[in-house]
């Protein structure tokens, strides 16, 4: 069974600024809760570690697609099941919509009630309001990764 989650909040930032930040992935930390570290491999891999339900797991992400102050998609090539995307929307030159939608398969008991009470769409909503308030608090992106990834053609 996978749990799926779509949520967005609008930044108080331009559209490459929330953009930017994003593409800085060894920053996570410090605003998604549960993620330990986030290691930068290469330009289109990540390795994660993070706590879930009380439990550590890593896994190796490779980014699928990138598109500067667009998007970025991602999934999970080994360890823990999961994936997603996340858009960038100008509302005005100085705000911006992101929306990220997730998908991830719960594993063990703990984190499928977890999911059915919707502790991971809570998660998601949280981790996006201390994105909000990390970038806005800076007025600027700690960094960037302006390279585009295209998707494989299938």
């Amino acid at each position: 069974m996978t749990a799926s989650v779509e949520k967005s909040i609008d930044v108080d930032v331009p559209v490459h600024t929330a953009y930017n930040q994003w593409t800085q992935f060894e920053t996570f930390p410090q605003f998604m809760e549960g993620v330990v570290e986030v290691k930068q491999l290469s330009d289109t891999r990540l390795h994660w570690k993070a706590k879930v339900a009380g439990k550590e797991k890593e896994w190796e992400a490779e980014i699928t697609e990138q598109k500067p102050d667009e998007r970025v998609a991602w999934k999970a090539t080994e360890g823990a099941p999961n994936a997603g995307v996340v858009t960038f929307h100008r509302i005005d030159d100085g705000k911006t919509r992101v929306m990220l939608q997730l998908e991830a398969e719960p594993e063990g008991i703990i984190e499928e009630v977890g999911d059915k009470l919707g502790l991971f769409g809570h998660r998601v909503e949280g981790d996006l309001k201390r994105f909000k308030e990390f970038v806005e608090s800076r007025g600027s992106e700690t960094g960037a990764w302006r390279g585009e990834v295209d998707q494989p053609n299938k």
